[in-house]
Order: structure tokens, then sequence, then C-alpha cells
């Protein structure tokens, strides 16, 4: 969801991020969990491009400004 709010493809999060494209795929479709540096770089990347994590009753993830 975070990275449909930007209107990233798998490539421009991969850039962002320095995270290989597959890898972060195989993590999307739920093939593993990731390892937490990586998943890191990841959150990092989408929290610098706006978005923002939800915690709580309701989880989730919200754009606070739409940048690139």
């Amino acid at each position: 969801m975070a990275r449909a709010g930007l209107d990233w493809s798998l490539d421009d999060l991969a850039e962002a991020s320095g995270v290989n494209r597959n890898m972060i795929a195989s993590y999307e479709r739920g093939l593993f969990e990731g390892e937490p540096a990586t998943l890191q770089k990841i959150r990092r990347a989408l929290e610098k491009a706006g978005i923002e994590f939800l915690a709580g009753e309701m989880p989730g993830v919200r754009v606070k400004a739409k940048r690139r």
C-alpha cells in the first residue's frame, strides 16, 4: 500500500532504498519475511518519500505528502 500511495514502481522503491527489486517483490508477495536491516532500508525510503506508518487498532499507512 505504501508504494501504491506514492505511485512508485518496484524499480522506484529499489532505487530509493538500495534493495534489490526482486527481493522487494518477493517480500510483497509474502514469499519470505525479510531481514530486519533490509526492511529498515525499505521503511526509511518510504518515510523519506512521505509515507507514515500507523499503529494501533487500525494499523496501516498514509501519505503525508506526495514527493518523489
